[in-house]
């Protein structure tokens, strides 16, 4: 966790008078609607943020808050949730900094401000395999996941394909040494290997089953209105020129390279649909139903790429 700073503002007013985990809630989430917190980092509303934080600062299952709400915190414990609170009001951290971890599906991942905190739509289609793109998880063989930051979609990508041997490429060195002690909480190093290169140029003639890639995308006019929160993480990690494409088009552009035959690159866009299919009007994407819907994910196979 973060270094513990005493609580300046209404938490270290209220301190004495909030005695149950219940108080605390309903006092976090009050404060954080009052302070117009933005979320997205995790959890997209006030009370999941709030809940979140106090059971992990209070080492409490995050999934079993109802048996806790009546509990009695002790001093020691409501001065250090004090203090973790006020940082995310007056300072705008996002909830993963301060904790030093984000949650993908079931995967935990260590973070800090050297990388991007972890949010895919292309978790989820690993946790199904690429179904039904990829009949067969375990003929994987190799796979490359670029922009890695934190590691994470590398080591989901090895979890799903068991029998693949996993790039992760970065052009930070700071985000590859939080990658490498993600790689070794896993047990992955045999299977993980950390490359720092700009996009494809240090992977060599190396060729992959699968690539997949949550690159910054985030457009210029998104860049200049960004709340405060997206603004403690690595703008190089967000930033994706002045229409959001900028690395995009790299991609797609040196994919076929280095892709297996039927090869598939699967690539996370946000909410760039639009400006990407007028670039490449006779590019067949396949836009990959998510949880969000079809609108931020997609699919092309080598044969689409080089036609």
């Amino acid at each position: 966790m973060a270094a513990r700073r005493p609580a300046r503002g209404p938490f270290a007013q209220a301190r004495a008078e909030l005695h149950t985990l219940r108080d605390w809630l309903r006092f976090a989430v009050s404060r954080f609607h009052e302070a117009g917190l933005h979320f997205g980092h995790g959890t997209h509303q006030a009370f999941d943020e709030a809940a979140y934080l106090l059971l992990h600062t209070l080492h409490l299952p995050l999934d079993r808050l109802e048996p806790f709400l009546d509990a009695r915190v002790t001093r020691s414990e409501a001065a250090t949730l004090a203090a973790l609170l006020d940082r995310r009001v007056v300072e705008r951290i996002p909830a993963a900094y301060l904790t030093r971890e984000a949650w993908l599906g079931d995967l935990r991942f260590y973070v800090d401000e050297r990388v991007i905190v972890p949010r895919s739509f292309i978790a989820e289609l690993l946790r199904e395999h690429l179904d039904p793109w990829i009949a067969d998880p375990g003929a994987i063989r190799s796979a490359l996941d670029l922009c890695t930051g934190s590691g994470c979609l590398a080591i989901a990508t090895a979890i799903a394909f068991p029998e693949a041997v996993v790039d992760g490429v970065d052009l930070s060195k700071d985000a590859l040494d939080v990658a490498k002690r993600n790689v070794d909480d896993y047990g992955l190093a045999d299977r993980v290997r950390l490359i720092r290169s700009d996009l494809f140029a240090k992977v060599g003639g190396r060729r992959y089953d699968v690539i997949v890639s949550n690159p910054p995308y985030v457009d210029a006019p998104s860049m200049r209105a960004l709340p405060e929160e997206y603004r403690h993480e690595p703008r190089m990690a967000l930033a994706g020129g002045a229409d959001g494409l900028a690395v995009v088009r790299r991609l797609i552009a040196a994919a076929p390279g280095h892709l297996t035959d039927d090869g598939l690159l699967v690539v996370e866009i946000g909410h760039n649909r639009a400006a990407l299919e007028a670039a490449y009007p006779r590019l067949p994407f396949v836009w990959l139903d998510t949880s969000a819907g079809d609108e931020h994910v997609f699919l092309l196979r080598r044969a689409d790429l080089l036609a």
